[in-house]
């Protein structure tokens, strides 16, 4: 099934008080993860990718993580090709400043 057309925009008022919420409910949790924009631009044009996937898991400290994979058109993940975690996790990598993080 293709993805139908959908605007991801979001304002920043509506996004800071998403965060804050999950902030609220766990504030142990990991908030966020960063990912160098070379590595996700090479994991999105792969041939057919027509979107990418974030996955939640778990390494074996039981630290948290995101896998982000390619999908394609039929709503596929295209396990086939790249793959990308280890990303860098908020906290520590945090912007204090940022109104995602306050």
């Amino acid at each position: 099934m293709a993805f139908p057309a959908r605007n991801h925009r979001i304002s920043l008022q509506d996004a800071a008080a998403m965060t804050r919420q999950w902030r609220r409910r766990d504030p142990g949790a990991m908030k966020a993860g960063a990912f160098h924009a070379d590595q996700v631009r090479e994991l999105l044009a792969q041939p057919g990718c027509a979107a990418f996937r974030i996955y939640s898991g778990m390494n074996e400290k039981g630290e948290g993580q995101f896998i982000l994979v390619g999908v394609d058109d039929k709503d596929k993940d295209m396990t086939g090709g790249i793959l990308l975690e280890f990303h860098y996790p908020c906290p520590p990598f945090c912007d204090d400043g940022s109104a995602l993080n306050a």
